[in-house]
């Protein structure tokens, strides 16, 4: 069975042809304009949406999906989630990225191989990507997610290395 993420979320109808304003996750702009079908959650089932034309209007993408062609067949798709498979996100990651379900539950370790706690979650501040590390003394930390603090991911070890600069793990 696949598993699907969700990459956006219809907000809208966008003019009378049908079109759907779309909303999806910061920096992902080329990503979601790249994609050729999508599947709307519909109560528990995954119906495709082949995508016909998308562009970008403002923080949003307007999106033309084939066989809707007005605004009464948009409507009951109107708040759906947009989802894509793995897979497919899989093929777009870059060398360095992960998605956040890889990282969730991974060791942290200092560069000498030392416990320091686990990932319990991964945000962003909107200059970069965060991890919240759950400390031995039951604190979470904020690390953010660059290369001269995390100096390693080994997703078959099941374990993150950090460079653990003094006050970084309290």
């Amino acid at each position: 069975m696949s598993k699907f993420i969700s990459v956006g979320k219809i907000l809208n109808f966008h003019g009378i042809q049908g079109e759907a304003k779309v909303g999806f996750s910061k920096n992902q702009a080329d990503f979601f304009l790249s994609l050729n079908e999508v599947f709307a959650k519909i109560q528990n089932d995954y119906k495709p949406l082949k995508i016909t034309r998308s562009r970008l209007n403002k923080n949003f993408a307007v999106v033309k999906f084939d066989g809707i062609n007005s605004i009464n067949d948009l409507l009951p798709l109107k708040g759906t989630l947009l989802f894509v498979d793995e897979n497919t996100i899989r093929e777009n990651l870059e060398e360095d990225e992960f998605l956040i379900d890889e990282l969730v539950g991974l060791e942290v370790v200092d560069l000498e191989g030392t416990n320091l706690g686990f990932i319990v979650g991964v945000s962003n501040n909107g200059a970069t990507d965060l991890l919240s590390v759950k400390t031995k003394s039951k604190k979470i930390s904020l690390v953010p997610f660059v290369k001269a603090i995390v100096t390693d991911v080994d997703l078959k070890g099941k374990k993150v290395t950090i460079n653990n600069l003094e006050g970084l793990l309290e």
